[in-house]
């Protein structure tokens, strides 16, 4: 079976919230609430008050900042971070109880500082915040005694010495001793200190049942061997006042020999007491705080740190005057530090084309941050003030017009002897700047060539009738037609068997149709002057699709789309010969490799081998 806090065995009581044992967690109230207040002075701020008997007090910044947590007793005396002098994480004690003060270092870490405390406390404490950035939010959370705060089940079984609702009973005498020792390290320091009552071993009267008799003592006797104090223990610090035991060993009354303990009575034996010793103060210390943050998070930036001279006494660290330390070098307080390597902005491509054919328009490249590992990060990473324009304006000149054309019609109109073939032109504003086009002007192309598909008279060939009507509408149908063979004579046609058109090829007397997008064919403009007289250039034309109305249409079929670019002078280039053009020097090659061509008089005594260097040059620009 489980044993309660009431000390019985099998009782399920438990200690609740308040620190009473089988209590309803209503002998106490918690108090918290969140410090928001918007600050605009440096400096110092009260943030809240902790009252007198407060227990489980927890007080944290709910983020990480550039800000400071402080405490200070309502004396006056500072506890934590006081006289703008910023301590380390750590143990602290004030009012009565041990504070753990916490400040989170990691760049990584989020959290806040923090002061935290299982109380109770024995005064008024106050808690400051020293401002220097916006307030990101301060919780505080402690308990107090309510109105029942002592519970009858935790008198009833409560021993001498235990805590009461969570405060110790005690005595009515303390220390001098210590008090005198504070007053002292208080003198030495220039530093207000409270003092603390210290409980001593064996304080607490002792405590027996009425009903008891008290055992009678025996009568003191000789005996050969007695206790004998015989040294001390080795004290617990070497400086800043520690403390230390008598040792009692078991000696021959009059040899002073020492024995086995079995020789002298036990409870005899005396009970030794604490003594203070090392009273003098240890030596100053510079204390090193940890490093801040860097202050930049990539290339060379600048980090901090606290160097407060300390000094031990008591068990206490103290902040001293800085003089104290000056037989020791002072570390530095501040240090460069480069977390890495910042990126930098990296232009990944070229400009791409201009966004239109001719007026204004934008173009656009890729710019990237790139960090010092080649990868591609936020552009955060890098100084957006410092980053290339990835888009720009691009003026392509005026736009100009130019003769758009469709290509002339598969079928004369005259099926033997003359006739013509035609074509569709229009003037329109083309998007092809390169062309040497400034308008349409009066040149327009023809809309008709001639055609001639031999003479009629005696001709045998096949005659196609009129196709039919396509079978639908819309989209993919059938049209037929008559063939026949005939004979064509002045003034009249023959029809023969078919045998006798038979070495010519037939026309087809069906074929499929399409009607619709109705009206939008492709029209194209007049090819362009080639880029290259010789070894290849090319030349560019535009190409429209168009409805009936002229106005540009998406409704043309893209496979029967006119090609937009074709090569042109592809034959190699071919320097003219000039007979008059001769080398007068045997030596001429010495002229070309000094190259003194560009001489007049060098480059008529050698012409030939010049004008041989100047082609090679001039193709290799070319091919460039």
């Amino acid at each position: 079976q489980s044993i309660g806090c009431d000390d019985y065995l099998g009782s399920d009581k438990v200690i609740d919230k308040c620190g009473i044992c089988g209590g309803d967690n209503t002998a106490c109230k918690v108090v918290s609430g969140v410090f928001k207040h918007t600050l605009t002075n440096l400096g110092y701020h009260k943030i809240v008050e902790i009252p007198e008997g407060a227990t489980k007090i927890n007080i944290t910044e709910m983020s990480k900042s550039n800000n400071y947590l402080a405490l200070r007793s309502r004396s006056g005396r500072s506890i934590i971070n006081g006289n703008w002098a910023i301590d380390r994480p750590g143990r602290y004690e004030g009012g009565g109880t041990m504070f753990t003060y916490k400040r989170p270092n990691e760049i990584s870490s989020t959290a806040g500082e923090s002061f935290l405390a299982d109380g109770p406390t024995n005064e008024v404490l106050d808690v400051y915040m020293i401002h220097q950035q916006p307030n990101p939010g301060i919780h505080y959370e402690y308990i107090i005694p309510g109105d029942n705060v002592i519970s009858p089940q935790l008198l009833a079984h409560r021993r001498p010495g235990e805590p009461l609702n969570g405060q110790l009973e005690m005595p009515e005498s303390t220390n001098h001793d210590e008090e005198d020792l504070h007053r002292e390290m208080d003198t030495l320091t220039g530093q207000a200190a409270g003092t603390f009552p210290v409980i001593q071993p064996g304080r607490f009267p002792s405590h027996q049942p009425e009903n008891q008799v008290p055992a009678v003592q025996p009568p003191r006797q000789n005996r050969e061997h007695n206790w004998k104090q015989i040294g001390k223990t080795e004290c617990t610090t070497t400086c800043g006042k520690g403390s230390q035991y008598p040792i009692f060993h078991c000696v021959n009354r009059i040899t002073h020999e020492e024995v086995p303990e079995s020789y002298c009575d036990s409870s005899t034996k005396p009970i030794p007491e604490e003594e203070a010793c090392n009273l003098f103060p240890c030596p100053a210390f510079w204390d090193i705080g940890e490093w801040s943050e860097c202050s930049k998070t990539c290339g060379l930036g600048m980090q901090h740190r606290q160097i407060l001279c300390r000094q031990i006494y008591a068990n206490r660290t103290l902040t001293v005057q800085q003089y104290r330390c000056h037989h020791l070098e002072k570390p530095e307080t501040t240090s460069t530090c480069q977390l890495k390597i910042c990126s930098e902005w990296q232009i990944r491509t070229e400009w791409t084309s201009c966004s239109v054919p001719c007026g204004v328009g934008q173009r656009t490249r890729d710019v990237k941050c790139v960090s010092n590992l080649g990868d591609i990060v936020d552009d955060e990473e890098c100084n957006m003030k410092l980053r290339p324009n990835d888009i720009e304006n691009c003026d392509m000149g005026p736009c100009a017009k130019s003769w758009f054309l469709t290509e002339w019609s598969d079928r004369c109109s005259a099926e033997c002897g003359d006739g013509v073939r035609t074509r569709s032109v229009v003037c329109m504003t083309n998007h092809v700047s390169s062309l040497p086009l400034e308008g349409c002007g009066n040149n327009r192309p023809s809309e008709t060539t001639p055609c001639n598909n031999g003479p009629c008279a005696g001709k045998v060939e096949w005659f196609a009738g009129s196709w039919t009507q396509c079978s639908t509408e819309c989209g993919s149908g059938t049209q037929q037609r008559e063939v026949i063979c005939v004979r064509k004579t002045e003034g009249h046609f023959d029809v023969l068997n078919p045998y006798e058109c038979s070495y010519l090829e037939r026309p087809p007397s069906q074929q499929s149709c399409y009607l619709k997008p109705c009206g939008s064919k492709w029209f194209h403009t007049e090819w362009s002057t080639c880029s290259k007289s010789c070894e290849g250039g090319f030349r560019v034309r535009e190409v429209r699709c168009l409805s009936d109305d002229m106005t540009t249409s998406t409704q043309c079929d893209p496979q029967l789309k006119p090609e937009e670019k074709e090569p042109c002078n592809t034959q190699d280039c071919i320097p003219e010969i000039d007979e008059n053009c001769k080398d007068k020097y045997y030596n001429c090659n010495v002229v070309v490799q000094a190259r003194l061509c560009v001489y007049t008089y060098y480059k008529t005594a050698c012409c030939a081998s010049c004008t041989r260097v100047a082609n090679r040059q001039s193709g290799f620009l070319g091919r460039r």
